[in-house]
């Protein structure tokens, strides 16, 4: 078995719903829409998600398509997610409350045919980490630390 490598991500909101993050220098903003409550200075959590998956396959695509010599010009990731905010808003629902069903759809621009470019679409999608993460049970752990002093 190989070595593990972790990734980590701190998030800070003070005031409202605006949450910002230093990630490698990037300067990175989640946010509601106005009409949520929130100053839209970004995208939501949600959205995100959703984005961080097609983002994932779009660079294991590029990564796989380098590995196998194969003249990727470009993909298009949709992806797309069914929820019920009711959880979310503390209301009782029996849906759980996340995604119901997440939806990726792809356009691969490349000299292959449609047969070739679904299994290599099925075989990025293996090699995502999101997307296993998403298939698949992770085991998700939280805790609380004591509030550092805030000058």
């Amino acid at each position: 078995m190989s070595a593990n490598k972790r990734v980590s991500v701190s998030a800070e909101m003070n005031a409202g719903f605006l949450v910002s993050a230093d990630i490698r220098g990037h300067q990175v903003k989640i946010d509601q829409p106005e009409a949520a409550r929130g100053s839209d200075q970004g995208p939501t959590p949600l959205e995100y998600f959703l984005f961080s998956l097609g983002g994932c396959i779009c660079t294991i695509g590029r990564i796989a398509a380098m590995q196998q010599k194969i003249n990727l010009r470009g993909m298009k990731v949709s992806v797309e997610g069914d929820y019920n905010p009711a959880g979310l808003l503390g209301k009782p629902s029996e849906d759980r409350t996340g995604f119901q069903q997440v939806q990726v759809s792809a356009e691969i621009d490349a000299d292959m045919t449609d047969e070739e470019k679904l299994a290599f679409l099925d075989a990025i999608c293996e090699r995502c980490p999101l997307h296993d993460n998403i298939k698949l049970e992770t085991r998700v752990t939280h805790s609380l630390v004591a509030p550092s002093c805030m000058a």
